[in-house]
């Protein structure tokens, strides 16, 4: 497998949403599985670099840190199980190690994740 790196576009979504756009977690998911399934199927461990890149409306007043990194990823991975980890023994446990993180940017247009897999040979 090589080195693959790509940015999806569009407003990353943890969970489910009970007010707001309420679709917006699954239209999320789905356009993870759309932009992420023409990539090399991953069956090695991997590292695996993600950074979302949320606009302002998932920073409120009150939630200053914006939402959870763990709820964010679990759904980035669930959808990424459905495509390039398909093929892996154990789907996304083949990620050995990960570096995520969440930024700010000025807009919903500008919204979407930053998404880096590196193979990696690992003696068991």
């Amino acid at each position: 497998m090589s080195h693959q790196y790509l940015f999806i576009n569009g407003v990353p979504y943890s969970q489910n949403k009970a007010r707001g756009n309420k679709e917006g977690p699954k239209e999320w998911t789905d356009r993870v599985i759309q932009e992420t399934k023409q990539l090399e199927k991953v069956k090695d461990a991997c590292i695996l670099k993600v950074s979302f890149l949320l606009p302002p409306d998932k920073f409120p007043k009150d939630f200053p840190f914006g939402p959870d990194l763990d709820n964010l990823l679990k759904r980035f991975l669930d959808a990424l199980t459905q495509t390039v980890f398909s093929e892996a023994q154990g789907n996304d446990s083949c990620v050995i190690s990960m570096n995520v993180s969440k930024v700010k940017v000025e807009s919903a247009e500008k919204a979407g994740v930053l998404l880096e897999i590196l193979p990696i040979s690992v003696e068991m």
